[in-house]
């Protein structure tokens, strides 16, 4: 059997379903993960996501549909997580375009669904963003999950939609969540990990880090992104609820004004109008920023020292753990340094390593 499982936001999203296929399904049955080549800008310097024409060694599965195989390459300067995923995981990752709007992502799913007569669809958001009405004041990212959430309830398809662990991401609180959630589906624990548990030693996701650490037992208060956002850790971390597919589309504003567009760019003028603001433009400046901004030098004396003073900082602000990411941009440096900061700190401070999270209490 098939199953079928569309990581709503790409990045983590995608590491997630691996997780969730592993937990729900086991070994017996195969996946397909589709999602987006849409990865932070310490992974790719170019804002917004990738299309097919962005890499090399793709393998069509429909016609609008490819595999990205582990011999696929990104074609420089872009950058993707997505063939190391697949040189890892045994499931096939597909790609997920969304440069013809929503109509594309419909078009192409109907394409894969035809394709594969899958035994199940799932569409699963960790973080649960893919509820925003679009005017809450902490949203941050929700095209991407707008986007699936349109072509996903337009597709002549039974489809189920996933939140996991709700807040995680940051945007919207799990007290906002709570009266959206649905029937519990899994709450993930430590074994649920293992299937991931080497992903997450090097993949930059913050959302699907927190929950996995919180399957490992992690609680408290965890810093996240460049805005430092506090994020608990608690019971309902490793959860994994259903929700009506038409409860949040009739929720989402973004996602129903979106549903005819035929380019990423009529998608992105209506986040802008919506939300007041796009994901992808707050990408263009940071990129822009970050290109005039060259690496300097890690010196490990002057690293642990630094990382001393933020430690003493955020613990005066309730904060337990956080995210390589972070501690990364807390310290001032590169993105394309987070690899090498992460091993000084495991080498130096193996007793505050909360795989994969960093603990600033311990």
């Amino acid at each position: 059997m098939t199953r079928l499982i569309v990581a709503a936001g790409g990045g983590g999203d995608a590491v997630a379903a691996a997780m969730l296929h592993a937990a729900l399904y086991g070994d017996e049955d195969q996946a397909v993960i589709l999602t987006y080549a849409w990865d932070r800008l310490l992974v790719d310097p170019l804002p917004g996501p990738r299309g097919a024409d962005s890499f090399t060694g793709l393998g069509p599965l429909t016609q609008s549909v490819w595999s990205v195989p582990a011999e696929a390459q990104p074609i420089a300067p872009a950058g993707s997580t997505l063939p190391r995923l697949a040189a890892e995981l045994p499931h096939t990752l597909a790609l997920l375009d969304p440069h013809h709007g929503a109509e594309g992502i419909t078009r192409q799913l109907e394409e894969l669904v035809d394709h594969l007569d899958p035994t199940s669809i799932d569409l699963l958001d960790v973080g649960g963003d893919i509820l925003a009405r679009g005017d809450e004041p902490t949203l941050k990212s929700p095209l991407a999950d707008a986007l699936t959430l349109a072509a996903c309830c337009q597709a002549n398809a039974p489809i189920r939609l996933l939140i996991a662990g709700p807040g995680l991401d940051g945007e919207i609180s799990p007290d906002d969540l709570r009266p959206l959630l649905g029937t519990l589906v899994r709450t993930f624990t430590a074994k649920d990990v293992e299937a991931i548990g080497s992903i997450l030693e090097w993949h930059p996701s913050e959302a699907t880090a927190m929950l996995a650490a919180t399957a490992r037992g992690a609680r408290g208060i965890c810093e996240v992104r460049d805005a430092g956002l506090p994020v608990p850790l608690t019971d309902e971390g490793p959860t994994v609820h259903e929700v009506d597919l038409d409860d949040a589309v009739s929720r989402n504003k973004l996602a129903r004004a979106i549903m005819t567009t035929a380019t990423l760019d009529e998608a992105e003028a209506y986040s802008r109008e919506i939300c007041g603001f796009s994901e992808i433009d707050y990408e263009r400046n940071k990129a822009a920023w970050l290109k005039d901004r060259p690496p300097v030098p890690l010196t490990p004396e002057d690293v642990l020292s630094q990382l001393d003073r933020f430690q003493a900082d955020a613990r005066t602000r309730g904060i337990t753990h956080t995210t390589f990411r972070h501690v990364t941009e807390a310290l001032n440096l590169n993105g394309s340094q987070r690899d090498e900061l992460r091993r000084l700190l495991i080498h130096s401070r193996p007793h505050q390593y909360a795989a994969p999270l960093w603990n600033i209490s311990a």
